[in-house]
């Protein structure tokens, strides 16, 4: 019963998942970190060096990748989104 209830819940989260193709569409060059994380939620990680900021985002095989300078977006790449 606790595998079942587990599985649910593992599922439930995977459909309420931020990180869609819709929400990738409407992030822009320029947006704040603030501005991304409202649409796609919180990253998984992020690094910095030399004042760019590389965040990344997983769900499953989907990811976004986003480098930001001075707390403004300056790339954005996504692969696998749905």
């Amino acid at each position: 019963m606790r595998l079942i209830t587990l599985f649910a819940s593992l599922l439930l989260l995977a459909a309420c998942s931020k990180l869609t193709l819709s929400n990738y569409d409407q992030l822009k060059l320029g947006m704040s970190f603030k501005e991304v994380t409202a649409l796609i939620g919180e990253p998984e990680s992020c690094s910095e060096t030399l004042g760019l900021r590389a965040c990344v985002w997983r769900n499953g095989e989907a990811q976004v990748d986003v480098s930001l300078m001075a707390d403004q977006v300056v790339f954005l790449n996504a692969s696998h989104l749905k």
